[in-house]
């Protein structure tokens, strides 16, 4: 396992009230919540996991402007809905992180308007600055905003894990595929339960 607490930061990524929320835009828009939600159990353990070993926790939030002029092919072309419901509004509660997984005053809030946490971010940055080689990522869509910063952070060469029990998706199929795809070339799979053995022990 090379799994380790030092040089590593915990990467939540977009556990918020527009995607895990009943109330939430997205979930009105007619992408369930329901679907999303198994995720904040095992996030909250991993944060939880993350504080005890004073392990770094960074947060990403799915933002647009209000005029959604940053929102890009995605929301202007490929999913309207999107602007049309007024979603992950700038400044809204929708973009907030769900209460069970709130920030405290040291961690990291990035964000960002692109599936990649890397896109238009000072992310790779804040890992730098932090020493960072080792990435342990959470959150949802499993298939869109996961992977995809999964795949830049490999391909910047960060060890990354990607925590199978931690990661949630709108159809099993997607999930499925992508926990595979990332497996094979882009990180490591490990559980919430790996996670919490190793930080523990270490």
């Amino acid at each position: 396992m090379l799994l380790t607490k030092k040089k590593t930061v915990l990467l939540v990524i977009d556990m918020q009230n527009g995607f895990c929320s009943d109330e939430g835009s997205v979930n009105a828009i007619g992408l369930p919540a329901a679907r999303l939600q198994p995720a904040i159990a095992p996030c909250r353990r991993l944060v939880s996991a993350a504080r005890e070993a004073a392990v770094p926790i960074i947060y990403t939030r799915y933002v647009y402007r209000p005029d959604y002029l940053d929102g890009g092919m995605m929301a202007n072309e490929l999913m309207p809905d999107l602007k049309l419901g007024k979603t992950l509004m700038a400044g809204t509660w929708d973009v907030e992180v769900v209460d069970d997984l709130a920030p405290l005053d040291d961690d990291f809030v990035i964000d960002k308007n692109r599936p990649s946490a890397f896109y238009g971010t000072n992310l790779d940055g804040v890992l730098k600055n932090l020493g960072a080689e080792n990435v342990v990522v959470c959150g949802v869509t499993t298939n869109c905003c996961v992977e995809t910063s999964v795949r830049d952070a490999s391909q910047r060469d960060y060890r990354t894990f990607v925590v199978s029990d931690a990661v949630a998706e709108y159809e099993d199929d997607r999930h499925e595929v992508a926990l595979k795809s990332m497996g094979i070339l882009f990180g490591h799979l490990v559980t919430t339960d790996d996670v919490e053995s190793v930080w523990r022990r270490h």
